[in-house]
């Protein structure tokens, strides 16, 4: 089997000790189920845009720093 290349060389990614993922994602999955139960489907697609646009709003910031030489 040939090991495909996807632009992100995994190996740098050091673990953090205590952090589980899998409880992450199950409780991060929980808390969204219980923040958007009663929205309509409009609703919804607006909490995750309005999440995405926060999310590409933080990247670029860390973006800019590393630009400009900080951390």
């Amino acid at each position: 089997m040939t090991e495909v290349k996807v632009g992100i060389d995994w190996s740098t990614f050091k673990p953090i000790p205590g952090f589980d993922c899998l409880k992450w994602k199950d409780e991060r999955q929980a808390q969204i189920l219980k923040e958007t139960e009663n929205m309509s489907t409009q609703e919804v697609l607006d909490y995750f845009r309005k999440g995405s646009e926060a999310f590409q709003r933080e990247i670029a910031e860390i973006r800019r720093k590393k630009q400009e030489g900080g951390d």
